[in-house]
């Protein structure tokens, strides 16, 4: 598989964790006893800590894209498994 490949793959997983991993951990104003700027949406973060969501993104993204890449290269899931009609016997 070609590198410029596996960065596209490692860029699209990384977008996916971040997105995933945004919301854990993040507290309102609220809940943290903080005071909230006039005019402030009653959900926004009053703890957004942007280096740790990087930082667990781009773990996770690192092992979902090493699980692709050796599933690649190893076939344990492949496309027949995922014929959902095979499955529920549509076909033979």
């Amino acid at each position: 598989m070609p590198v410029l490949s596996i960065i596209a793959i490692y860029l699209l997983f990384w977008v996916l964790s971040a997105f995933l991993v945004m919301p854990f951990g993040v507290k309102t104003h609220d809940e943290l006893g903080i005071e909230k700027v006039p005019g402030q949406a009653d959900s926004a973060p009053g703890n957004f800590r942007a280096r740790a969501i990087l930082l667990r993104a781009t773990a996770l993204s690192a092992v979902l894209c090493s699980l692709y890449i050796a599933n690649l290269y190893q076939g344990w899931i492949t496309a027949s498994d995922l014929d959902i009609s095979r499955l529920i016997g549509l076909k033979k």
